[in-house]
């Protein structure tokens, strides 16, 4: 298994033009196309990095996400995408950092924490791999956890529609309504030994999970 650097570079004057450039085309084609709303955008801290926390049910779901804040936004993928050097610079450039498949999740949750502690905003799914259906899975605590090493917010977001607009296995993306619902931040409440930390670490994953759950309903309900 290649081993991939945890330096995680800043972002240069090329990669900007080429986020935003891409950012504009995406947010634009899914307004028009899928006639896409987002609400709550003032729910997002206006500097400095936080974790944004979206559901997950397509694929879709990582470039709408880009589509709630101008900034870039940070984002994990399987370290195969990097294989070709061409199309692993352009991810790059919007915002992934390559982490080796199989590896430790606390390495994949170091180069978390180096992304927050480099300034960016980060972008997690906190239900892991998409899933299905209008209820939100159990959460990992990933999230919570990188909340309460670095003290940054968790801002979630429920996507309501993009399971209709691009389900799982195809490759076409159909004309139907997004909604996007931005919550209020969830910050990390103070603890002080490891086993304090720990449980607030849980129990801010179940707050996290309660308020998914209510935005998603609300997303689900308005992208009808």
């Amino acid at each position: 298994m290649t081993k991939v650097s945890t330096k995680l570079a800043g972002q240069s004057v090329p990669d900007k033009i080429a986020y935003h450039t891409v950012r504009t085309i995406v947010t634009v084609f899914c307004r028009v196309w899928c006639r896409m709303s987002i609400e709550g955008r003032d729910n997002i801290p206006t500097s400095g990095p936080f974790i944004l926390a979206p559901t997950h049910r397509s694929i879709i779901d990582t470039p709408v996400a880009s589509g709630v804040y101008r900034r870039r936004m940070r984002f994990m993928g399987a370290d195969k995408w990097w294989s070709n050097k061409h199309f692993g610079n352009l991810l790059s450039a919007l915002g992934g950092f390559p982490v080796s498949r199989g590896s430790a999740d606390r390495e994949a949750l170091k180069r978390c924490i180096a992304v927050i502690e480099g300034g960016e905003p980060l972008v997690l799914f906190p239900e892991g791999e998409r899933k299905s259906g209008p209820v939100v899975q159990p959460l990992f605590d990933g999230a919570a956890y990188v909340a309460m090493r670095t003290g940054v917010a968790i801002v979630p977001v429920g996507i309501g529609g993009s399971e209709r607009v691009m389900p799982k296995g195809t490759k076409f993306i159909y004309p139907r309504k997004l909604s996007v619902i931005v919550g209020p931040p969830l910050r990390a409440p103070a603890a002080a030994s490891p086993k304090e930390q720990r449980a607030a670490t849980r129990l801010l994953t179940a707050e996290l999970h309660t308020e998914l759950q209510r935005l998603f309903d609300l997303a689900q309900a308005r992208s009808k």
